[in-house]
């Protein structure tokens, strides 16, 4: 019997000729990202020893610029961390700076057939560049970078054969909303992305998809390869990889078909993605106090462009404030070279600094009691944003940036076909 994309890393890391679900393997650790959050004293540990600080990666991303007295600490033992190592590959507060999944693509740190650990779990994000990437908690990561090692329980495979393509008003994160809506939890299963309609979707938004397969629950999510992927990472790497395939004869828990030109603009209700998205037509007419874009989930050049396609030569309500947060500082320069951060702040947006900030609830964009908020972000569940009497409905860039016009969740393609 053959294996998936995520048994053939798994097995190649740990070993062993083939791994089958439910084994306990140990796997070689190729590339290990800190972030200010596993440098916050109540879970930093000093570090005497690491296995290769070249397979490090320091990140400041949900605390950047720090707002606490704790969050600057944490950052200060960070840098502290950086010089103790001589660790290169540093993205502290300033132009490289930006959440640590969008860096991964920015720069091409995570290669076809590697491990990536982090210390967060939207980590599977990187999966779209045909490895195995993985949230985990701070003492995990410490151990990886200590021992370069890590253990996983292999979990069955449902594979996502994606077909077409989607139309200019629909989006991945719509793909991801039908796929949670009508498939639900895949707690302790990989995801595998494949078929012939990840030819039509580009790297942004095949990383949507992988990104927001945390909200599934799902161990790893992984895309089959191809020249485009393959393209980008040669691009940003120099170093040397091999692409992972799924054999014709693998095992999957389930194989799904998902036909994006059939996809319309979905909404997840608040509280929960999980079998909780309707057509936006179900939550039209809701009057939303904050409408939100970013997150490394939908914080891209192309999330922004869309968004500032939506709102060109409109405005925003005066009942509604629209927060935009670029994933990186390299997305942020781009946007403003393209033009599109003047589109953006003329329609009256607000336009901050690359962090996680209100994704997390963390800054710049905390919600207040009985607010309602639409986001183009990873999670909605209550008080993910801020105080949790706030409701938080989830939906596509296109989505929020057309809801900020009017002040109510409105359906995008009142504005764009």
């Amino acid at each position: 019997m053959g294996m998936t994309i995520a048994e053939k890393i798994l097995a190649a890391k740990s070993g062993n000729r083939q791994v089958r679900p439910d084994d306990l393997v140990t796997v070689d650790v190729d590339t290990t990202v800190v972030i200010d959050n596993n440098c916050m004293p109540s879970q930093w540990r000093d570090i005497l020893k690491l296995a290769d600080p070249d397979k490090i990666i320091v990140v400041f991303d949900h605390r950047a610029p720090a707002s606490t007295t704790a969050s600057a600490a944490a950052h200060r033992t960070g840098r502290e961390f950086v010089k103790k190592f001589g660790i290169k590959r540093f993205h502290d507060i300033g132009g490289r700076q930006g959440i640590a999944h969008q860096l991964v693509a920015d720069h091409g740190y995570a290669l076809p057939g590697g491990v990536l650990l982090c210390g967060d779990s939207h980590t599977c994000s990187a999966g779209v560049f045909n490895c195995l990437a993985r949230g985990v908690g701070t003492p995990d990561v410490i151990f990886a970078a200590v021992t370069g090692k890590a253990w996983f329980k292999v979990g069955k495979t449902v594979r996502y054969e994606l077909k077409g393509s989607l139309s200019n008003v629909v989006t991945a994160k719509d793909a991801f909303l039908q796929i949670a809506g009508v498939w639900g939890d895949h707690a302790t299963m990989n995801v595998e992305y494949g078929g012939p309609g990840i030819a039509s979707l580009n790297i942004n938004a095949r990383k949507t998809l992988t990104t927001m397969s945390a909200e599934l629950s799902a161990e790893f999510a992984t895309f089959e390869p191809d020249d485009v992927m393959m393209d980008w990472v040669r691009a940003r790497n120099p170093a040397p990889f091999e692409p992972v395939y799924p054999d014709a004869d693998a095992v999957y828990h389930d194989v799904r078909e998902v036909d994006l030109s059939m996809l319309e603009p979905l909404v997840a209700f608040p509280d929960s993605v999980v079998e909780n998205s309707q057509p936006v037509s179900a939550a039209a007419g809701t009057k939303v106090d904050q409408a939100f874009i970013g997150s490394c989930a939908n914080g891209t050049l192309d999330d922004l462009a869309l968004a500032a396609q939506v709102l060109k030569g409109k405005s925003v309500s005066s009942e509604t404030r629209l927060i935009i947060t670029p994933a990186s500082q390299n997305v942020y320069r781009e946007a403003v070279k393209l033009g599109i951060v003047d589109i953006l702040l003329e329609a009256g947006a607000v336009i901050t600094p690359a962090t996680c900030g209100a994704c997390g609830g963390g800054s710049m964009g905390v919600l207040g009691p009985n607010e309602t908020c639409i986001t183009a972000t990873t999670r909605n569940f209550k008080g993910r944003m801020g105080d949790a009497s706030a409701r938080i409905f989830m939906a596509s860039p296109a989505t929020v940036a057309a809801s900020a016009i009017r002040g109510v969740i409105t359906d995008p393609r009142e504005f764009i076909n």
